[in-house]
């Protein structure tokens, strides 16, 4: 049990007696981690279908009161506020665009009792690039059609007697995701259901044989990819769209 999962539960559990009532009249930790969620929430913004981007730079402005009850907590509650706001960021579904980072600093400016968190992304463009979990190993695609089944010339050959040697391809162009069965002899499926060709959302399973094929969207401040087809693979996923 984490230091902030003790202070939900009762403070008086947490800390000595003693400890715990510097937090009576001043900022308490979890009230920290309900500011912290809530601007992650309200700053949080739909890039695209299933792709929310939150912000990663979090400012934490206290009161020199607040701040000095709280500074016996140090470094370990750091690491508590950080982890609370990345498994909200988890459980939320959210994409961050660097590394998550929370700092905490005194203003006169803020009262006692109360708390200012502000919040942004890293500089430069977020990227979005796409990747598949299988078997426990992340893929990332590096090409505009991913080839996938048993055969030795696939682009990712699987172990499975289940699969055709050319079962199914995943089209990228940048943005867009697709999955389409190149004609195998026990089908394809998404989410459980039998398809020949379908747009991909993160966190989809494909499943060919006895494998499932998860992709992924992830963001990311590296350069844009260039990939080898981008054209194609756009083409044929807009005539998709037009179709359905």
């Amino acid at each position: 049990m984490g230091l902030l999962d003790s202070f939900e539960r009762g403070l008086e559990r947490a800390v000595n007696g003693a400890f715990a009532k510097t937090f009576r009249s001043g900022v308490q930790p979890v009230e920290i981690v309900a500011a912290l969620r809530r601007e992650m929430d309200t700053r949080a913004q739909v890039i695209g279908r299933d792709r929310i981007l939150a912000p990663n730079s979090y400012d934490v402005l206290l009161s020199p009161a607040d701040a000095e009850r709280l500074s016996p907590l140090g470094s370990a509650l750091r690491q508590e506020l950080h982890a609370k706001a990345q498994e909200h960021g988890t459980s939320q579904g959210y994409t961050f665009a660097g590394p998550l980072t929370i700092s905490m600093r005194t203003s006169e400016d803020v009262q006692t009792g109360t708390i200012q968190v502000s919040s942004g992304a890293v500089d430069g463009d977020v990227v979005w690039q796409a990747a598949l979990d299988i078997n426990g190993r992340r893929y990332p695609v590096t090409r505009a059609r991913t080839i996938i089944g048993r055969g030795s010339d696939a682009d990712i050959p699987l172990a499975d007697a289940g699969t055709s040697r050319r079962h199914v391809e995943v089209l990228w162009d940048g943005t867009r995701g697709m999955v389409h069965d190149l004609g195998s002899t026990n089908g394809s499926r998404l989410d459980g259901e039998l398809v020949s060709q379908a747009l991909l959302a993160d966190g989809q399973t494909i499943t060919i044989g006895r494998t499932n094929i998860v992709f992924r969207i992830l963001a990311s401040q590296a350069g844009r990819q260039v990939l080898a087809g981008q054209q194609n693979a756009t083409q044929i996923i807009d005539d998709f769209q037009r179709g359905q």
